[in-house]
């Protein structure tokens, strides 16, 4: 059977919730062959599959889920086969992390205000080791009682334009693009088909991105098709993967689904 590779899921580390050994035995059991670990601004457990690869019989890629915006536009860059041992990444990543705690306590406040009695504990406790984002708000709340679903805090409360949203560090795609590339690895756009159009596709291109996720969840065959088209026309990579999470985000049966031929990695390591 030829090979097959997902290069986009999550683990403890950032808003998963299986650790890296669990997601490692999940891909093993659907017969992936080339994982990528791609933890939002958090290269923590990279090393351990790397470890844990070599008795599993799957190759492990150094892999990264960035956050950048464009104004109000959140924009999502992976990155891939970078030096994860690096200095300044590891000294990035590390300030984006105090930046998420200081917008974690800043929704928790705001939440506070609406006389929503969250305590900043209770998403410390949801996030353990991981980087804090709004999905473990989301799962505090409703773990606490304080809201009917997972979903229904994003819809009633921290969504974007919500009375609890507060925005991100802003730091540029350019600028995520640019540390990718200072330690000797690959960027590509995420999952674009959730908000972003050909313009803003065409000046991320611009701007140095090398490749675009054409395979995702959120796709439908038209819209891999149409990204396949803009990744010919542009001589982009093309990467693709599930985007798993597990948990109350449901997406178990996406796991093992979505992926690419290994040979599309291959086009990867020749591009390096």
């Amino acid at each position: 059977m030829e090979g097959r590779a997902d290069l986009h899921m999550h683990t403890v580390h950032s808003d998963g919730t299986l650790t890296t050994r669990e997601l490692m035995q999940r891909a093993k059991e659907v017969g992936l062959t080339t994982i990528s670990i791609t933890d939002h601004d958090n290269t923590i457990g990279i090393g351990e599959a790397v470890e844990l690869a070599r008795s599993m019989g799957i190759v492990v890629i150094p892999g990264l889920e960035l956050s950048a915006s464009v104004g109000d536009l959140d924009i999502h860059i992976l990155g891939y086969f970078f030096d994860h041992t690096n200095r300044n990444l590891l000294e990035y990543l590390s300030f984006y992390r105090k930046e998420r705690l200081k917008r974690a306590e800043r929704i928790v406040e705001k939440l506070n205000d609406l006389q929503i009695p969250l305590k900043l504990e209770s998403v410390l406790e949801q996030a353990g080791t991981g980087s804090i984002g709004r999905p473990h708000i989301a799962s505090a709340l409703l773990e606490e009682g304080l809201t009917e679903s997972y979903h229904e805090a994003f819809f009633k409360y921290i969504g974007f334009g919500k009375p609890a949203y507060e925005k991100k560090y802003q730091v540029t795609p350019h600028e995520a693009i640019e540390l990718i590339a200072s330690t000797g690895g690959l960027s590509f756009i995420a999952h674009p088909g959730n908000s972003i159009d050909e313009k803003v596709i065409v000046d991320l291109i611009r701007q140095g991105v090398d490749g675009i996720e054409v395979v995702h969840p959120s796709h439908s065959p038209e819209r891999v098709a149409y990204y396949r088209g803009i990744a010919g026309e542009y001589f982009l990579l093309a990467s693709g993967g599930s985007d798993f999470h597990g948990g109350k985000k449901n997406d178990h049966e996406v796991f093992g689904k979505y992926f690419i031929p290994e040979e599309q990695v291959e086009m990867m390591r020749s591009r390096l």
